[in-house]
């Protein structure tokens, strides 16, 4: 075990998703006490998925950015997680079932980011981050919460342990997105067909350029930034769905196109 808690807390998140073992707290020697620290964790998390052939940070996700996706997991705060290059998809992608613990999915609007946003030039808000946005397009979110009891789980613990993301499938890219009201987008999720979940843009915190700016804000505050090229998942607009070998899952946001999943 690592010397300090730290890299203890990130070593043991790391070899327990490596096991694929049911999600749990952290121990109370390892547990951070805050948000700042559980950030560190996850820093140091990330560095071990990279080490371990998981890629560079490609993008970003924000989560708990509605009023849904709070109530599900318990926790009234936006938090981040990094994407992994090997974790990033397009179009439609396929997914082993015993690849992970828990194959969750998520409906989200994706943007992909124009140039580097330093602090410098910050704060941010939604306006002022508007002409940093490329491209927008319909995205799908993999997570894994390794079958976690959600009555257990705080916002440093989902903090560490890279808020649960693996992984993304993005659609075709809309780069006239200004044409568009972002917030007004209805979108849905279906599964072999059936929609089960709907909603809009203005879920995730009234208008998908807020967590947008929320996190261009919080990893500067953290002494990092957004890069060119990096793509940010806004948040979900349906309560995540879990799936099973065999099921098709398609996410779809009007005037943004589609992203699919097949569980094998």
């Amino acid at each position: 075990m690592a010397s300090d808690p730290i890299s203890g807390a990130a070593r043991y998140l790391f070899d327990a998703a490596q096991a694929k073992e049911q999600g749990a707290p952290l121990p109370s020697d390892l547990a951070p006490a805050d948000v700042a620290t559980a950030y560190l964790v996850q820093d140091m998390l990330q560095a071990f998925w990279t080490e371990s052939g998981a890629g560079e940070v490609v993008g970003w996700k924000v989560a708990l950015t509605s009023k849904v996706m709070q109530e599900l997991v318990g926790v009234a705060q936006p938090c981040e997680g990094a994407i992994f290059a090997s974790r990033m998809h397009h179009g439609t992608a396929s997914l082993a079932h015993d690849s992970l613990v828990n194959i969750g999915v998520e409906s989200e609007i994706a943007v992909r980011i124009a140039h580097d946003l330093p602090a410098l030039d910050g704060p941010y808000d939604q306006n002022n981050i508007a002409e940093a946005v490329a491209a927008c397009m319909a995205a799908i979110e993999i997570v894994d919460d390794r079958a976690i009891d959600y009555s257990l789980v705080d916002a440093p613990l989902l903090i560490s342990d890279n808020s649960f993301n693996a992984g993304c499938i993005l659609g075709e890219e809309v780069t006239a997105w200004q044409d568009l009201d972002l917030a007004a987008l209805p979108g849905r999720m279906l599964i072999n067909d059936e929609v089960v979940g709907e909603g809009v843009g203005r879920d995730a915190l009234g208008h998908p350029l807020v967590p947008l700016a929320w996190l261009a804000n919080n990893l500067n505050e953290r002494g990092t930034m957004l890069r060119a090229g990096d793509v940010v998942l806004t948040g979900s607009i349906v309560a995540t769905k879990w799936l099973q070998p065999g099921d098709h899952m398609v996410s779809e946001v009007d005037g943004l196109g589609r992203a699919g999943l097949t569980v094998t």
